[in-house]
């Protein structure tokens, strides 16, 4: 089965008049763990943040253009002074065209929901980075609680009218049949946005059945790519009574009907584009150059989460292999690494936090002089227009995670680059390296290899890097985050018109 594609370029526009000709009457209402603006309290003031997260990254642009309701947990310490009772807030605050729906959660149902099963437990599961999953009753009791918490939102932001439903990630795994059992006339659609481990993976999880149970009360549930629907559907033909239908990719579960379907996710080109040519950022650029004394540097760029599945480790490692094999690059090479914090709470963050550390003063102490260091360490999470500059003033984007379900850090990088210039360095166990084979794909394990890459990548003439980079972004500009949302729910819509009123 191939991914579901359109054959005209999405835009904003665009899909503001597809989808409301397609919703009719129906409510847009979204629903993810993290919200798209956070309000944060600091000596009395209030502080307006966007989180560092690739869901909320893909989907505002979405909510822009459509309207409708976004439900989401208010974690922020501004948060509830800035919504109303009901924690409505119209965003975005400078042009309001949606609203957000703040959930609000106790610490324990945060350490246990969300610290807890979502991210000791799913995360690691369904990531191939050899870190142990952890399964502890309260949390799961605490992520079936909240889960229930999210589905009592949504039915009040329903009412009686018809709705669609579009949920987000590994955090709702219980929420579809809930829904599908409180409003029968809802239709239901929802994005995993990591990876689903193999059914020998999964078959540890103490709560597999209950998990597939509640997936299954989707209309429609999509993953990146194709494997991962395969993986999926493995999975229920091995765990539970259930009639797959490899034809039609679909699972008859009790009553129900879902369909599986594969529709990679993307970033806003035109609005990353725009951003990358504008004016200010060629201004922070300039600073940005001067305060890390790039002038004749070759410059290397890592963007990411402070997590263990991002290869950061293994980044810095190459670095090293680079600099002992290439020595014309000594006092000619940096790595801009920004690791913005994540997670703070879980033992095996705070271990990647300080192996991170570690590695970067290990190599900087090896080869740095008087006046440079190979390596420069930003451990702070960045507004997105400095990211832009980062991205502009880079010749080289290095993105090597040992797992990912997609990855939009390489998609940003190539929306940024109208220059036509610099190269992108991927690893192979992306969902991204199915779209984007004009970078130079790696193994991240494969520490040499990487290297290598790195010589080659600032070695490429600019013809080569033109060719490539003109092919990565018109395919970025065609298959960008409208056309995944507007493929979506167009295809929730396609294939589920008679099942909408069916039980669990």
């Amino acid at each position: 089965m191939t991914p579901v594609t359109l054959d005209r370029l999405w835009s904003e526009e665009a899909l503001r008049e597809r989808v409301r000709a397609l919703l009719g009457p129906r409510k847009l209402i979204v629903v993810s763990n993290r919200e798209p603006y956070m309000h944060v309290e600091n000596a009395g003031d209030l502080t307006l943040i966007r989180p560092a997260s690739g869901v909320t990254t893909a989907l505002d642009p979405v909510l822009r253009a459509c309207g409708g309701t976004w439900i989401a947990h208010g974690a922020g310490s501004g948060d509830r002074e800035t919504a109303d009772a009901q924690g409505h807030l119209a965003v975005p605050p400078d042009r309001p065209a949606y609203t957000l729906r703040r959930v609000w959660l106790t610490k324990e149902e945060e350490a246990g929901y969300y610290y807890g099963f979502a991210n000791e437990a799913l995360w690691p599961l369904c990531h191939v980075a050899y870190t142990r999953p952890v399964f502890r009753r309260e949390d799961w009791e605490h992520y079936a609680a909240v889960n229930a918490k999210f589905a009592s939102a949504v039915v009040e932001e329903a009412g009686d009218a018809p709705a669609f439903v579009f949920l987000q990630d590994y955090h709702f795994a219980l929420l579809p049949r809930l829904l599908r059992q409180a409003l029968p006339n809802a239709l239901i659609a929802q994005f995993w946005h990591i990876p689903w481990p193999n059914p020998e993976a999964f078959r540890i999880c103490p709560w597999k059945h209950e998990i597939l149970d509640g997936l299954l009360g989707n209309h429609l549930l999509a993953f990146h790519i194709q494997y991962q629907c395969n993986n999926f559907i493995d999975t229920v033909d091995r765990e539970i009574e259930a009639r797959p239908d490899r034809e039609r990719f679909a699972i008859s579960y009790g009553q129900s009907l879902t369909y599986l379907r594969p529709v990679p996710i993307s970033v806003d080109f035109a609005s990353l584009e725009a951003r990358g040519e504008a004016p200010e950022t060629a201004a922070l650029q300039e600073r940005l150059h001067r305060r890390h004394r790039l002038q004749g540097k070759a410059v290397a760029l890592g963007v990411d989460r402070l997590d263990y599945t991002k290869g950061i480790p293994e980044r810095l490692r190459a670095v090293d292999r680079f600099l002992g094999r290439h020595p014309r690059f000594r006092e000619r090479f940096v790595l801009l690494q920004i690791a913005a914090p994540s997670r703070i709470h879980i033992p095996e963050y705070k271990r990647i936090s300080q192996e991170v550390a570690t590695l970067v003063d290990e190599i900087n102490w090896r080869y740095k002089t008087d006046r440079w260091s190979p390596i420069v360490y930003i451990n702070e999470h960045l507004p997105s227009d400095i990211v832009a500059a980062y991205y502009r003033l880079a010749d080289v984007c290095l993105v090597t995670s040992l797992h990912d379900g997609m990855n939009l850090v390489a998609k940003e990088f190539v929306a940024n680059r109208s220059d036509r210039r610099g190269v992108l360095i991927l690893s192979r166990f992306t969902g991204s390296s199915r779209e984007m084979e004009e970078a130079l794909l790696v193994n991240p394990y494969d520490v040499d290899g990487m290297a290598d890459a790195l010589a080659i990548a600032f070695d490429m003439s600019v013809g080569e890097q033109e060719r490539r980079m003109d092919r990565l972004r018109s395919r970025v500009r065609e298959f960008n985050v409208f056309r995944w949302a507007g493929t979506l729910i167009e295809e929730a819509l396609r294939l589920a018109p008679g099942d909408r009123g069916s039980g669990a």
